[in-house]
């Protein structure tokens, strides 16, 4: 599923070919309509209606340590290449070890640039897994605090994906540096979503604890009850 270029000297858009290469095209022009000319758009900005279309392939991971990151979540796309629910798990559980440290060093420059990573993978062989192309990309956002510490990306497979889990190596990398008040590459002129109710694609936040109210004998019972039912 390899990408090219088009446009007339201005703006240059991605063009990948199929529907699931549009569905790259889909996040990298909508992560591109949130910077609005900015360095990074802020995670809390993403909704989950401007990619409707690309939903199943789309993912937003957090930054756990240099060069790592886990899936905050992740589309029913990349559930069914791992077999399982993907939330909470490395991004680096699709690639073969012999591709992590790779993929590492892609995933950090994007933090670090920031930057934005296109890799092209293939899967690895075996039976009951036939031949299996895929492409990632993976676009830096903001945290409420400011540092670019959350991923939005998108991972698209190409053939079918046989018996799971499928891990990939990387047979490409294409790092492209990301300059405040310049186009990356994918200026679009998608319509962003009207305003919501709930930021970004609505992870869930724990529950505030409830203050007990009363007279100071009243809490004391409402906290043993609850310790009582927590044991």
């Amino acid at each position: 599923m390899g990408g090219k270029l088009t446009g007339d000297g201005g703006s240059v858009t991605p063009i990948y070919p199929g529907a699931q290469g549009r569905a790259l095209a889909l996040v990298r022009a909508y992560w591109e309509a949130l910077r609005r000319g900015r360095l990074v758009p802020a995670r809390a900005e993403v909704d989950p209606r401007g990619i409707e279309q690309a939903l199943e392939y789309a993912f937003i991971a957090e930054r756990i340590a240099p060069g790592m990151a886990r899936f905050r979540l992740a589309g029913m796309h990349l559930n069914d290449l791992m077999g399982m629910e993907v939330r909470g798990m490395p991004l680096s559980t699709f690639a073969a070890p012999e591709s992590r440290k790779r993929l590492s060093d892609a995933l950090e420059a994007v933090f670090q640039g920031p930057e934005i990573a296109e890799l092209t993978l293939l899967a690895e062989p075996g039976i009951g897994k036939p031949p299996l192309s895929a492409k990632l990309l993976i676009l830096p956002l903001k945290s409420d605090l400011g540092d670019i510490n959350r991923v939005m990306g998108c991972l698209v497979s190409d053939g079918q994906i046989g018996r799971s889990p499928r891990r990939f190596n990387i047979s490409d990398v294409r790092m492209s540096a990301i300059v405040a008040g310049q186009p990356t590459g994918a200026e679009s002129a998608l319509p962003l979503p009207a305003a919501r109710h709930q930021p970004g694609f609505a992870e869930p936040a724990p529950a505030p604890l409830a203050t007990p109210q009363g007279s100071p004998e009243a809490r004391r019972a409402m906290l043993r009850l609850v310790a009582k039912n927590d044991g």
